[in-house]
């Protein structure tokens, strides 16, 4: 462990040396991956220059402890020793969890795709209150929203709706909502009364910097259309929406949020980036699958991760076994019980595939 803070205190000043390079300042791609580097180990670098300031009293206060010249400054050293020594193990506990946070992207901006799946109606309503639930949360954060796109039905639901937050954390919290939603619910259409089950499926895709993906002018083709929607006067009556296909991949993105066709574009670029940087990165986890599957933040999109029971007030995530019967407190944005818990299986299950 050691040498890994040693490591990460080396490689942060030589990053820092690097930055001011001529050289890599004139190379705009090495400079970005450079500063991502630095940016990620950056929270750490005070607690490295603390735990080197702590190693350094216990050394002190070891010279005191054996030159043994004063019974009272020797017991002082030794209660000053054993609180350095407790405060390196917090620090270096901190640390260790820090460097073992995969690609530093806690604090990464990501675009959630809301979609209704079974249920109809009923469904693309509940995306609605999913879509609510996270606008909510994001406002409690400090996050900011910025719908890329929607498709709203004529009574107030989705049939799809995806946009970017953007704030620390983001990604942190939100990646643990991939997955199928489910409700239990009498739905508005239904005049009998019955409980009715639908779903939603959420996707969280982390937004790929511009160096991390190569797209290249030639293996995309942009159209444009006008927006469209459920009604009403401020429906765009210009070609400002964009349609981006990557041809490779077939890949299809739309944007048609903004009046502004250049903004719709370069909405529709993060998406379709970010797109691609996810289906790279899911080729490369495919090579470790059992670790990905023991792993709560990272399951397949088509599995029903928790269910909201309107009757009984009750949310359940199906990934830790945790009831709440606070369902309207969820979804009005009260959702850090729920993800902590998340984070907190997922730290716990990480340690124990790190000791195997």
């Amino acid at each position: 462990m050691q040498t890994d803070i040693g490591f990460a205190a080396d490689r942060f000043i030589e990053l820092g040396e690097k930055m001011s390079d001529p050289q890599v300042m004139s190379d705009p791609e090495a400079l970005a991956g450079i500063m991502r580097e630095y940016k990620r180990l950056e929270p750490i670098a005070s607690k490295i220059n603390a735990l080197r300031e702590l190693e350094k009293a216990v050394n002190e206060a070891d010279a005191i402890i054996e030159a043994n010249e004063d019974a009272e400054l020797t017991q002082l050293a030794l209660a000053e020793k054993e609180d350095s020594l407790s405060r390196i193990e917090q620090i270096k506990s901190q640390i260790e969890e820090f460097l073992h946070q995969p690609d530093g992207d806690e604090n990464a901006s990501v675009i959630v795709e809301i979609r209704g799946g079974a249920g109809g109606e009923e469904a693309a309503l509940f995306a609605s209150s999913v879509y609510r639930m996270y606008s909510m949360y994001a406002a409690k954060r400090g996050w900011h929203i910025d719908v890329v796109n929607a498709n709203p039905t004529e009574l107030g639901g989705y049939k799809e709706i995806s946009f970017i937050v953007e704030g620390e954390g983001a990604y942190k919290r939100l990646k643990y909502e991939s997955g199928v939603h489910r409700v239990q619910r009498v739905p508005e259409t239904e005049s009998g009364g019955r409980i009715h089950t639908s779903t939603v499926t959420v996707a969280v895709l982390r937004e790929a910097e511009e160096v991390s993906v190569e797209i290249r002018p030639e293996d995309i083709s942009i159209d444009t259309f006008r927006s469209s929607g459920a009604g009403g006067q401020h429906i765009n009556k210009t070609e400002s929406a964009i349609r981006i296909t990557h041809k490779p991949t077939g890949l299809v993105v739309e944007c048609q949020d903004e009046r502004s066709q250049y903004k719709n574009k370069d909405k529709a670029m993060k998406v379709l980036r970010s797109k691609l940087y996810d289906m790279e990165l899911s080729k490369q986890q495919a090579a470790v699958a059992d670790d990905r599957r023991s792993q709560v933040g990272t399951g397949d999109r088509s599995e029903r991760i928790r269910t909201y029971n309107f009757p009984q007030s009750r949310v359940t995530d199906h990934r830790i076994g945790l009831t709440l019967y606070k369902l309207d407190s969820v979804l009005n944005g009260d959702m850090d019980i729920v993800i902590d818990g998340l984070i907190e299986a997922d730290n716990a299950n990480k340690l124990k595939n790190d000791a195997t």
